[in-house]
């Protein structure tokens, strides 16, 4: 997936005001910023082939140090720890700790079988969503567009940066997501490493400046 990780962060953030997005969206896409890295350093690898869209063209041949389950969890609860570590504050480490561990799952859903359990084990887990461009649109697309919604009932905007700056972040990612599910694989897998990696840590910096941006709405008190 791709939006469906974004949503995640928008939704938790609807849920639990207290949590920056940008740590968020750090949690929910920490499996892929450690793709992104170790796909860099050589240490997992992928291959693609001509068929359109990422569902078909997208084969995992060593991803198990930054998407197993068993890895998602060690970096759902790293970041769940170095977060309750500094802010002192069990239920957002909790978001925090989901946020990241409910990658996996997703992936799951999307990818062909290319999810394994742990490191080192020749089995692997996939519904194959993205294979499906229409049933793609409705599910991750439905969830993608529920978040946007949860999130913009519950946080205003500044100034009119606020709503430029949220709005072109959400074109920006859907259009990628559009180029993944539909589009052709990239000519060049070493730029395709370093430029996945870019916009993964680019969308974190922007989901920080959107935090600061759009705060979140006072929840009423009752008598409201």
């Amino acid at each position: 997936m791709l939006v469906g990780h974004y949503a995640v962060a928008l939704a938790a953030k609807s849920v639990e005001p207290k949590v920056d997005l940008g740590t968020l969206v750090l949690a929910a896409m920490s499996p892929d910023l450690a793709w992104g890295l170790f796909m860099i350093l050589g240490i997992e690898h992928v291959r693609f082939t001509l068929e359109m869209g990422a569902g078909n063209y997208f084969h995992a041949t060593n991803i198990a140090l930054s998407h197993s389950l068993l890895m998602n969890t060690i970096w759902a609860a790293l970041l769940a720890g170095a977060y309750g570590f500094r802010k002192h504050y069990l239920r957002g480490a909790l978001f925090v700790f989901m946020a990241s561990l409910s990658h996996w799952p997703l992936d799951v859903i999307s990818h062909r079988q290319d999810m394994p359990l742990t490191p080192g084990v020749t089995k692997y887990y996939g519904f194959g969503l993205w294979t499906s461009i229409p049933a793609t649109l409705i599910l991750e697309g439905g969830l993608w567009l529920s978040a946007i919604i949860l999130y913009t009932r519950n946080t205003h905007a500044k100034n009119q940066l606020g709503n430029y700056v949220f709005w072109s972040g959400v074109a920006v990612l859907s259009l990628l997501w559009w180029s993944n599910i539909a589009g052709p694989p990239p000519r060049n897998l070493r730029i395709a490493r370093v430029a996945s990696l870019a916009i993964f840590s680019i969308s974190v910096a922007w989901a920080y400046w959107v935090n600061r941006l759009r705060p979140r709405d006072p929840i009423p008190t009752q008598g409201e």
